[in-house]
């Protein structure tokens, strides 16, 4: 339970960027009270609850509150901000500008940045890795400008205190250790982005994001065990 009667329950996956950014947001906002649902087999066996909340796209995260489904990271987000209005601070900023600014920001991250970080990933040929990459660099630059413009010289996008963008983009910290520590790609460096790198650090220290942001060992464990059913199920083991 939220608190005043709010019932709340999260189906996602420990691992999943997009999971952990609306754990982010629950935990800055001081919701710890819900109800934590992992599904165990995003691939081969989602869980009933799952596709019932989610027919669309059959993927997490989904809140559940009060026994509605909201589904889709930064608008649940975005939901959880506007609806535990009494839970400090607020993420979003009141002034409409910033508002959509930060909404368009936002999914500047998942539109490029995540976009084409998980296709260095996927990538068949090494062409289509550097091609990937190259795309992903530009990203972090473009974003690297955007932080100095938004924050104005202050520790976080939302300013003094964490805000929605700092949400958005906390969830792909994991990613980017795992980055480095699985493949030796350094995304965020003290060249080309070192405003993100002194952010990543300040963001991971604050306890409601040491609270939820996982161990990059464990994360690199469990790709590894992915990969290696992936390769028994493709065998025919």
């Amino acid at each position: 339970m939220a608190g005043g009667g709010d019932e709340l329950k999260l189906l996602g996956s420990w691992a999943s960027p997009f999971v952990i950014r609306v754990k982010l947001a629950l935990s800055f906002k001081g919701l710890s009270c819900y109800e934590n649902i992992e599904e165990e087999d995003l691939y081969y066996n989602k869980s009933e609850l799952l596709l019932k909340s989610n027919p669309v796209h059959k993927q997490v995260p989904v809140l559940i509150h009060n026994g509605k489904s909201i589904c889709e990271s930064q608008l649940v987000v975005q939901y959880i901000d506007e609806t535990f209005t009494t839970s400090d601070p607020s993420l979003l900023a009141v002034e409409p500008y910033e508002r959509a600014m930060a909404r368009f920001w936002g999914a500047y991250i998942d539109d490029k940045l995540f976009a084409s970080a998980f296709q260095v990933r996927r990538a068949k040929t090494e062409e289509e890795k550097a091609e990937a990459l190259k795309q992903t660099i530009a990203a972090v630059e473009t974003l690297e400008a955007a932080f100095k413009e938004i924050s104005k010289g202050k520790p976080f996008f939302g300013g003094d205190s964490v805000g929605y963008l700092d949400i958005v983009l906390g969830g792909f910290i994991p990613m980017v250790y795992y980055g480095e520590a699985r493949y030796g790609i350094k995304l965020f460096d003290d060249t080309r982005s070192p405003l993100l790198v002194a952010w990543v650090e300040r963001f991971g220290a604050l306890d409601a994001a040491k609270a939820i942001l996982p161990d990059v060992d464990k994360l690199v464990e469990y790709s590894e065990m992915k990969q290696a059913r992936a390769a028994a199920m493709a065998a025919g083991h």
